[in-house]
């Protein structure tokens, strides 16, 4: 892919490899993410994946910066989004969130890893892209999944043409709140960014054939009460345990 180079940056036009497209992509989708798990997403060294950001920075397309705990960060500017062809606020990620994106980015790294994903093709959705589509329609109790994952019609697994809400959850809300956050996600039939009459329709097919937890230690049991509160639901929610790596500071990747 080639694209001009910010003013600024360079004259010439900018060559960019396919596994930089990657990189960006990904950055942009999870609104930035620590150096190591970039070095884990381009199957590189953590000292090449440095080069790479370098490079983004020196283009104009990212920035980057230790704000927290572990490895610096990278995320995309104005001009890297625009590059991407997203239209998503350039912001760096929030100190407050930094815990949740990394375990959100490992989650996804380990889950697009998994055989049965590769195998269907399948793709992720990420909340960044949810958000956005729903725009200024979304209400303000309204609940995202922290990805998607979808599985494309005719791929040989029995999820075939599913869609399955992500959530990764770092610490313990109440059984209350984490039960209505189920039902709602479970109950859902339309896309986000719908009309609000569409979003949980008696008798549609739901959007969400399967909701998948991934917990810390700390709030496995909460999640656990919640889906055993769930009756005839329950089966539709599935609870594994965090990879370690998702740990804010760790060092070690997915």
């Amino acid at each position: 892919m080639t694209i001009s180079a910010p003013k600024g940056a360079q004259a010439a036009p900018v060559q960019l490899t396919e596994r930089d497209l990657r990189g960006l992509l990904f950055t942009a989708e999870m609104y930035g993410v620590q150096l190591d798990l970039l070095a884990d997403l381009l199957s590189l060294t953590q000292e090449r994946a440095r080069q790479v950001a370098a490079r983004w920075r020196r283009l104009g397309y990212a920035e980057s910066a230790r704000i927290g705990p572990g490895r610096p960060w990278v995320w995309l500017n104005r001009r890297g989004l625009t590059a991407c062809g997203l239209r998503y606020t350039a912001v760096p990620p929030a100190l407050s969130r930094l815990a949740h994106l990394r375990a959100v980015a490992v989650v996804r790294l380990a889950l697009e890893s998994a055989s049965g994903y590769q195998q269907a093709d399948a793709h992720w959705r990420s909340e960044r892209r949810l958000r956005a589509r729903a725009g200024g329609r979304v209400g303000l109790r309204e609940h995202f999944p922290d990805g998607e994952i979808h599985f494309p019609n005719g791929c040989e697994l029995p999820f075939a043409g599913e869609c399955w809400a992500i959530e990764a959850e770092l610490t313990r809300k109440t059984v209350t709140r984490t039960t209505a956050i189920m039902r709602e996600l479970l109950a859902r039939t339309g896309d986000y960014g719908c009309a609000a009459a569409d979003a949980a329709v008696p008798g549609r097919p739901p959007r969400h054939a399967r909701v998948l937890y991934l917990c810390s230690s700390a709030a496995r049991p909460t999640v656990t009460r919640a889906a055993d509160a769930l009756g005839a639901l329950a089966p539709r929610i599935e609870i594994r345990d965090l990879p370690p790596a998702a740990a804010l500071g760790d060092q070690a990747g997915p």
